[in-house]
């Protein structure tokens, strides 16, 4: 057991005990897992060493190099600098800030605690729901000198969307006011005046001095008009939140298959308990079965409950893979459009029409957001419009998945209605969501199957419908290539449409302008007409600037890669501008065009397009034969 050396000011040592008894009493105590949130500078760090110094969980050499550390990255002049335990990072050490979440364990008689040290700056709110995804209880702190800032108002209201349900406003650094209880109280009232909408179960006020460890364990004798517990007493006593009975829930994460004799579904037990003999459901396909063996490293269990890692081995052979989520007999509902909270994380706006990865629990299918219903004002909760999503935006949202995925509503389930959104260029993260709720329409829209199929008309036509989109800044001769294409495959008896940008822009797209959240639902649009088209059996050729990767990439998903061809007409700008068939960069350069691609407004390059014509090097009569020869291949 760890034991820090005597200091002044800290609680007499406990007892010694034998290891065994140490362990058995660490084994049965009850775990909580809570998170410290605020704004920046409000002692985060501070409390959480001061908590780990206090529960005498700290060997000699740790205390030892804080105190080493202290004086030379400390603020605390010659005493410690309890923040240390926690900034671990050396950019946190030097610029006197949490960047990332920091775990810390510690230990009372009545309870084990995991504690997450999230920061405060709103350039890091991602890392903030990181650790509040896990966390059963918040600590919120407060400067006792500012009051609610910002990111205070921030924090609480991603406490309360993330389901945390219990919260102790610890209002800090109270030694700096001289421990004044109006000051307190305003603090108190503030705060309660603004979280009545944000439905805590429970707001315990704590006027606390983390520096000092005021009301952090042992009560303040500068508080003596305070009545609540102290910072640990919360902690010890707070309620857990209890498990969800009488649902099993099992997301698969691979299936095991070490030999020919042994077939097993991997996971960790989401919800609620599985014994030997229990039937359960495969919710993709509705398949059932019984379970024959719990299967864990230490050997089978009769039993196992949330949190336990098994591989469950079943009665009968089901079909069954990694996404699919098992429960008991009772059905899991199914959707494709939804309601949810989003919480964007990404320096690149979020659009609508955007295809991205949505990835719960063990699922993973596109997705794209379809509406943005309102943003939410942290300071005064109201709804306010959002025509596109920026960083640390919190906003209500519809999305649609590429295919039904097992779901529940996020103030029901965490494992079942909690996703993240990922960009499929970068791979990175983009946003959390929390699912409010299965749009009706998801159940009043159903595929109708067809009689005659897409090889039927392929078959009738003489060839096999395809896309070809060509992409490339204005004036680069996207338009006259296609043009020419279309003449040769028509001569060739071949049946052939172009979707030329101008052109859809005074029909279907009429109603669209051209900041990037139209531009990503024109190619949206777009794509879904040329899938269209393709699936009856014609060449469809499309023109379009069509700026972002993101968007030709969802292009190519929807009609599928092997009937999509990208060719990208690189002709440098230098070229394009001088020949300005239309005037535009003329009106770009002159501030009449703000948003014109290559000049006021991005154009991403293909990283790997399929096939590269420069027109100021290539005629068109030789970019329609390589064009060809490359149909023909195909």
């Amino acid at each position: 057991m760890p034991r820090p050396r005597k200091k002044p000011g800290t609680p007499p040592s406990t007892p010694a005990v034998s290891l065994d008894e140490f362990l058995e009493r660490q084994r049965q105590a009850e775990l909580l897992r809570f998170i410290t949130c605020g704004s920046v500078d409000d002692g985060k760090s501070t409390l959480i060493g001061r908590l780990l110094w206090e529960s005498q969980m700290l060997f000699e050499d740790q205390v030892a190099a804080l105190e080493r550390d202290s004086k030379r990255h400390g603020t605390q002049g010659e005493g410690i600098d309890f923040a240390l335990l926690v900034d671990g990072l050396a950019a946190e050490r030097e610029q006197g800030i949490t960047i990332d979440v920091a775990y810390r364990f510690f230990s009372t008689a009545r309870r084990r605690f995991i504690v997450a040290d999230t920061p405060g700056h709103e350039q890091y709110t991602r890392n903030m729901i990181t650790g509040a995804s896990t966390a059963d209880a918040a600590i919120l702190l407060v400067d006792a000198r500012q009051g609610l800032m910002v990111q205070t108002r921030r924090h609480a209201f991603l406490v309360s969307l993330m389901g945390i349900r219990h919260v102790a406003l610890a209002v800090n650094k109270m030694d700096l006011v001289g421990f004044d209880r109006v000051t307190f109280e305003s603090i108190v009232r503030d705060f309660e005046a603004f979280a009545k909408p944000l439905d805590f179960a429970s707001i315990t006020p704590l006027p606390i001095s983390a520096l000092r460890g005021d009301n952090v364990v042992t009560r303040s004798s500068e508080t003596r008009w305070h009545a609540g517990p102290t910072l640990m007493g919360w902690l010890e006593t707070v309620e857990l939140p209890r498990a969800r009975e009488g649902r099993f829930v099992f997301p698969v994460q691979v299936v095991s298959r070490p030999d020919p004799s042994f077939r097993g579904f991997a996971g960790t037990i989401a919800e609620g308990w599985v014994q030997a003999g229990d039937t359960v459901r495969v919710t993709a396909s509705g398949e059932t079965a019984r379970v024959q063996r719990i299967v864990t490293m230490d050997g089978d269990l009769p039993r196992a409950e949330a949190g336990r890692a098994v591989t469950l081995t079943l009665d009968r052979e089901i079909d069954a893979s990694r996404g699919d989520v098992i429960s008991c007999s009772d059905a899991i509902d199914t959707t494709d459009q939804f309601e949810a909270t989003l919480v964007w994380m990404n320096q690149d706006p979020g659009h609508v029409g955007r295809a991205y990865q949505l990835q719960l629990a063990t699922q993973s299918v596109p997705a794209s957001i379809t509406a943005i219903k309102h943003g939410v004002n942290v300071n005064t909760m109201a709804q306010e419009p959002r025509t596109a999503l920026s960083l640390n935006d919190i906003t209500v949202c519809t999305l649609a998945t590429g295919q039904p995925v097992a779901f529940d509503a996020y103030a029901k389930s965490r494992a079942l209605g909690s996703f993240i959104l990922v960009d499929r260029i970068t791979n990175a993260t983009v946003a959390v969501g929390m699912i409010r709720h299965s749009l009706r329409r998801a159940q009043n829209v159903h595929r109708q199957a067809l009689t005659v199929s897409r090889t039927d008309r392929e078959r009738l036509n003489g060839h096999p419908g395809r896309v070809i989109w060509f992409t490339g800044l204005s004036g680069s001769g996207k338009s006259t290539i296609a043009n020419a294409l279309e003449m040769a495959l028509h001569a060739q008896g071949r049946r052939t449409y172009i979707l030329d940008g101008d052109n859809v822009r005074q029909g279907l797209n009429r109603d669209l302008g051209f900041t990037d959240a139209d531009r990503v639902e024109n190619i949206r649009r777009v794509a879904e007409v040329a899938k269209l088209m393709c699936d009856a059996g014609l060449i469809v050729m499309t023109s379009f600037i069509s700026p972002f990767r993101a968007e030709r990439e969802m292009a190519r998903e929807l009609v599928g890669r092997e009937r999509f061809t990208e060719v990208f007409v690189n002709t440098p700008l230098a070229d394009c501008e001088q020949r300005d068939p239309k005037g535009l960069y003329r009106k770009a350069r002159a501030g009449q065009l703000p948003n014109l691609s290559g000049i006021g407004s991005p154009y991403e390059a293909p990283a790997m397009p399929d096939l590269t014509i420069n027109t100021a090097r290539t005629s068109v009569d030789d970019a329609v034969k390589t064009l060809l020869k490359a149909i023909d291949a195909r």
